[in-house]
């Protein structure tokens, strides 16, 4: 067989094929290294004993539908330099592998368009051995992501899955990639993040958070020079918890029935956006909810007002219409209304920051909705690390895996 076509069709390029045979769908080429390129394999001496050899079955790529065995011969060496009796390194298989270099790359091109089970089926190799190629690959490419340019990051947890078993992930929100996925939630889960953030002395300008006590410490311990951003969505969110509760509230403390009947599933239009109700019968509806209980009105109207913040020209502008909003909150004299203003107090500065540094946590999550996508392709993963360095490669669609 030409050498150029066992270098360019399988990658062997000290080797010379000695014979060819047919098994089944099987194409067997017999292969040896060239005398001419036999050499120690610790101090590369020529000056070699050749003592035995054995047999080994290498896995190459296919051609056409048939499968391509190597059956390499493989020698037994003792090296007249410096004494080693070892046998002869293969170039083109990493370690004791059973397939060449270039069928994990076939198989990694596979991977693109297919899923484990679909690849494994069709080359007749099993799941492990696809899934081993997947990891090792992932792990070369992006297990060591550089945290060196690091200035702008999001923070936020997703839950793997149900039992309160969480994930925390670290995403660059200027390039989109996930650059850590630790174990659990809070200050915990950060802890090898901020040893490798040092280490690269990544010059962190601001973090984009929510409202979490533990990852606010944690940055606070960990990047004090770094500006702390609460995402707006976030801070939204927890008024639509608040108004849900006082909803809550109203249905149960309400004695007629008929009232009830009107509060009852009326939550969907008092969180949405007031201006995006169109339909009259919806409108009324709310309309009704919201003159029956006066303590629901005022933190539906609230709840309306809280996005002006983020609507002003400066600063000191959206200072000024956050401090008057608490003092309304605070006026209402309804106790959820001021526990959440207190809030929006305390964390007005991260709040306001956003004005200085115009980040938010929306990237993270759509990465935590690829996420579950990724999660649902695949069945679940029973391999954790395996599972992270997906997470970790997800911003890179040239590599993108399907399951």
């Amino acid at each position: 067989m030409n050498p150029s076509y066992l270098y360019h069709a399988f990658g062997v390029r000290h080797q010379e094929c000695t014979k060819t045979g047919y098994k089944g769908n099987q194409n067997i080429h017999y292969i040896q290294t060239r005398k001419d390129e036999l050499c120690c394999p610790e101090c590369k001496s020529r000056k070699i004993i050749r003592s035995g050899s054995t047999y080994r079955d290498i896995r190459s790529v296919p051609v056409g539908h048939r499968e391509t065995i190597l059956r390499m011969k493989v020698q037994r060496i003792e090296c007249k330099s410096c004494g080693c009796i070892r046998q002869e390194k293969i170039h083109f298989v990493t370690g004791k592998r059973s397939y060449t270099n270039k069928f994990a790359r076939y198989v990694v091109d596979l991977s693109r368009i297919g899923t484990i089970k679909d690849v494994a089926l069709f080359l007749n190799i099993s799941w492990d051995t696809v899934k081993d190629i997947q990891k090792r690959y992932l792990q070369r490419h992006y297990g060591n992501p550089d945290l060196s340019k690091l200035e702008y990051i999001g923070i936020d947890e997703f839950a793997v899955r149900k039992g309160h078993v969480y994930k925390t992930i670290v995403a660059d929100l200027l390039t989109g990639q996930v650059v850590y996925a630790g174990d659990g939630k809070g200050a915990d889960a950060l802890e090898k993040f901020w040893k490798k953030a040092r280490k690269a002395k990544a010059a962190i300008k601001a973090v984009a958070t929510d409202l979490s006590a533990a990852f606010i410490s944690s940055v606070r311990e960990n990047a004090p020079d770094a500006t702390l951003v609460f995402d707006h969505f976030h801070v939204v969110k927890l008024m639509n918890d608040t108004l849900d509760k006082l909803r809550r509230q109203a249905y149960n403390q309400e004695a007629d029935l008929m009232k009830r009947k009107v509060l009852k599933g009326t939550r969907w239009l008092l969180l949405c956006n007031g201006a995006d109700i169109y339909d009259s019968c919806h409108r009324n509806r709310l309309e009704n909810a919201l003159e029956m209980n006066a303590p629901l009105m005022k933190g539906y109207y609230l709840k309306e007002s809280l996005r002006e913040i983020w609507m002003q020209v400066t600063k000191e502008q959206a200072q000024q219409v956050l401090m008057n909003w608490v003092e309304q909150a605070q006026d209402s004299k309804v106790p959820l209304l001021q526990k959440f203003a207190m809030t929006l107090m305390a964390h007005r500065s991260g709040i306001l920051s956003w004005y200085v540094h115009h980040i938010s946590t929306g990237k993270l999550e759509g990465i935590n909705n690829k996420i579950k996508t990724m999660k649902r392709q695949a069945y679940g993963y029973r391999d954790e690390k395996f599972f992270e360095l997906k997470i970790l490669s997800l911003h890179d669609k040239t590599y993108a895996f399907v399951g």
